[in-house]
């Protein structure tokens, strides 16, 4: 019983450690239009001087891929949730889910 239990808790986690691994090409992305539009624009970082394509072709390439990684992630942990968790979990499942994706990112940061 506790092993069983102990299962129900390591897939999640390792499952989103695993979904970190290629979140790294959204959040760079997303970061990257961030930092050459809006807040190059309000004066919180200053734009690549080789960026000369304009702001509406990353747009093209990023709403695709956020949206893409972003369905994916929500649907195997719906998925998830629901096939192991059927009482409500004594944790919150989502922003816990949100921080372990998110982790190798900023591992690599810090590493990097």
């Amino acid at each position: 019983m506790k092993n069983a239990r102990l299962w129900k808790s390591l897939v999640p986690v390792v499952a989103n450690l695993l979904f970190g691994i290629p979140a790294m090409v959204p959040i760079f992305l997303t970061w990257y239009f961030l930092s050459n539009g809006p807040l190059a624009e309000l004066g919180w970082t200053q734009r690549d001087p080789n960026e000369d394509d304009g702001m509406l072709l990353w747009l093209v390439i990023v709403v695709p891929v956020v949206a893409l990684f972003g369905g994916v992630w929500a649907l195997i942990n719906r998925w998830i949730r629901r096939r192991l968790f059927t009482e409500a979990p004594p944790y919150p499942y989502w922003p816990v889910s949100a921080t372990l994706t998110l982790a190798p990112f900023f591992l690599a940061i810090g590493f990097g």
